[in-house]
């Protein structure tokens, strides 16, 4: 069964620069324990500086999974919020006299004008 791993952008760098430097591919295939052709996919990605670009989109996603996290976080707290502040209107007593009506309002008070 093939595995499948995935080498971070600094590895594939590492190797790629490994490789340029003077090692046999044979010899960085077997320490690293990767095929050949994928070391020469590497070698010329980081020749072609894709490497670079790889490395500022993986910088990118980071970033936004972060933002992502911090915003997950805000709701979170908000609807613990919402749920703390429906359970505090439900119990609170509400006075039987006043009209609470949402079309009426409660009950205006006369001002001295009116009195008199």
């Amino acid at each position: 069964m093939a595995r499948h791993r995935s080498h971070s952008v600094e590895f594939k760098r590492q190797v790629a620069q490994e490789f340029l430097n003077g090692e046999t591919l044979h010899g960085l295939a077997k320490r690293h324990d990767i095929s050949r052709q994928l070391i020469r996919i590497w070698v010329a990605k980081y020749e072609a500086g894709a490497l670079d670009d790889d490395a500022r989109a993986a910088d990118l996603i980071q970033e936004y999974e972060a933002r992502i996290a911090a915003l997950e976080r805000l709701v979170g707290k908000q609807a613990l919020e919402l749920e703390f502040l429906k359970g505090a209107l439900r119990d609170a007593p509400r006075p039987r006299s006043a009209n609470t009506s949402v079309i009426t309002g409660p009950a205006g008070c006369r001002s001295r004008e009116d009195v008199g």
